[in-house]
């Protein structure tokens, strides 16, 4: 068994996916967060335990629940009692105001940077040799190139897939409609749609299907490490999408459950330094400027479109592209 195997599967080992009794317990937080983001949080919970417990002398346990971003947001609503939750796309926290009034509507003015501490953008892992010459965007949409990401209707991951190829196309072909049709042949490239990240990387490097995982940057590195650079390669494109990754505290949930100061300190760990550190370490895009210089040379520049300039923010987006029956779902079709 692979390395990148070994390693999932310890992360996974040291899991469980629900936790009804411990949450009672003011010392036990939930972190409700996305796919691949499992191993991140495993070493962000190593290091705030003790700094917790050196601040105020409490013994705290972390748990962890993972999924793909809407199937986790959309298991809050229906009952799961996340503490907190750090997830990859705004319109899935948004959610949890809207639908469920869990967090206030200004949730995002709570932390610096919209309540994003760390940011990525969409980027290709190939493999050694890049033997299709993918380097851009339009190299996807090739007859001969099969392409790998999750379901855009269960994964914020596979959206910002959606996002950052529908704006390059509009920039490179003037219109929507040629947009569309863009989106329509990368989406026919795609041999099968995972629920999420974790398990769409797996069908790539596991089962070995496909010729280029779409994912976070931050994940297309993690893999090349941990797989060999001799067996994969990442390619950031000119241009991507910025994907912020919000989080939040849930305030019905930690006030129920006595965990408000607790679940904000561990929030705000993610901006201190030493959080920032280990997101950067991670190969996530951070804020800190001493974290980004130190961190410079293991991320290339790119081109970044943003929500808010190319689709005109969140609520416009969702009611054009996500919401049920828009233009993802038309482009999307019956899959």
């Amino acid at each position: 068994m692979n390395r990148f195997a070994l390693a999932l599967l310890a992360g996974l080992g040291a899991l469980a996916t629900a936790w009804p009794a411990q949450a009672q317990n003011s010392t036990t937080l939930l972190n409700v967060s996305y796919d691949i983001a499992r191993e991140l949080y495993v070493d962000i919970n190593a290091a705030f335990v003790p700094y917790w417990k050196q601040k105020t002398g409490q013994d705290i346990t972390i748990n962890q629940s993972h999924g793909g971003s809407s199937r986790q947001a959309r298991s809050i609503l229906e009952g799961l009692e996340a503490d907190v939750v750090t997830f990859n796309q705004v319109t899935d926290v948004q959610v949890l105001h809207d639908k469920g009034k869990l967090i206030p509507a200004d949730w995002a003015k709570r932390l610096p940077n919209n309540s994003s501490p760390y940011y990525s953008l969409p980027a290709f892992l190939v493999r050694a040799g890049n033997p299709k010459g993918i380097k851009d965007w339009d190299d996807l949409v090739k007859p001969d190139v099969k392409v790998i990401f999750p379901n855009p209707k269960t994964s914020g991951n596979a959206r910002y897939t959606y996002l950052a190829a529908y704006a390059f196309a509009k920039h490179k072909y003037g219109s929507e409609a040629e947009a569309d049709a863009f989106i329509k042949k990368l989406f026919a490239n795609v041999p099968v749609f995972d629920t999420g990240g974790r398990a769409a990387t797996t069908t790539f490097v596991e089962r070995q299907t496909g010729d280029v995982l779409i994912t976070f940057e931050a994940e297309t590195s993690a893999i090349r490490d941990l797989a060999g650079a001799d067996k994969y390669q990442v390619v950031v494109p000119p241009t991507s999408l910025l994907a912020e990754f919000p989080v939040t505290v849930v305030d019905k949930y930690a006030d129920k459950h006595g965990t408000r100061a607790l679940a904000t300190a561990y929030l705000e760990y993610l901006y201190s330094p030493e959080g920032q550190t280990i997101l950067a370490k991670a190969y996530n895009r951070v804020h800190d400027k001493a974290v980004i210089e130190k961190f410079k040379d293991k991320f290339p520049e790119v081109k970044l479109y943003r929500v808010e300039d190319e689709f005109g923010g969140w609520d416009k987006l969702n009611a054009d592209h996500l919401a049920s029956g828009a233009k993802l779902d038309q482009l999307f079709g019956g899959r």
